[in-house]
C-alpha cells in the first residue's frame, strides 16, 4: 500500500514517519502523544459517551461526532482520552486525530485497515501495541459507519 490511498493529512503524517530512522520515529510518536487534545468539557463529565478500545494495553477511550447534523460530506470530529503515562497509546491516538479529524465519513471509511503498518514502527513497538492502533482505527471506522447508516 502506498500513501496515495490515504487522505492527504494522514498521507503527510505517514510520509513524515517513513522519512525518519526508527529511533526518530519513536520520538515523532512521542510528539504526537504530547499534541493529543484534551477532551472538551462536555465529554469530560460524561464517560458513558466514550467507548473503550479494549485491545489497547493502556486505557484508551474514544468517540466521534458529526457536524451539521451529519449531512452528506459532514466533518467527523474525533475525541480521545488516554492517560499521560501511556505515550505510545496517546501517540497512536494523536496520529489518528491529526490525520482523520475533520474529514468526511467517506474519507475515513476509505482508510485501509492496515494503515498503522505504514508508520514503520513494527520493529520498534510490540505487535500487541500495534494491534492497539489498528483496533483504534477499526473502532473509529465502525462508529463512523454506524453514524452514517443511522442517517440514511
Amino acid at each position: 500500500m502506498t500513501t496515495q490511498a490515504l487522505p492527504s493529512a494522514l498521507a503527510a503524517i505517514v510520509d513524515d514517519f517513513q522519512a525518519l530512522t526508527e529511533p526518530e520515529r519513536l520520538q515523532l510518536l512521542l510528539e504526537f502523544s504530547q499534541g493529543l487534545p484534551e477532551l472538551p468539557d462536555r465529554l469530560k463529565d460524561h464517560p458513558e459517551l466514550l467507548e473503550q478500545v479494549v485491545e489497547c494495553q493502556s486505557p484508551l477511550f474514544l468517540t466521534i461526532e458529526t457536524e451539521n447534523e451529519g449531512g452528506p460530506g459532514a466533518a467527523v470530529r474525533l475525541f480521545f482520552k488516554a492517560p499521560a503515562e501511556a505515550p505510545t497509546t496517546r501517540g497512536f491516538a494523536g496520529v489518528l486525530h491529526e490525520g482523520l479529524d475533520g474529514l468526511s465519513a467517506e474519507e475515513i471509511l476509505s482508510v485501509p485497515d492496515d494503515m498503522p503498518e505504514l508508520l514503520g514502527l513494527t520493529r520498534a513497538i510490540t505487535p500487541l501495541r500495534m494491534r492497539g492502533m489498528t483496533a483504534m482505527l477499526g473502532r473509529i471506522k465502525r462508529r463512523v459507519a454506524a453514524a452514517t447508516a443511522g442517517r440514511s
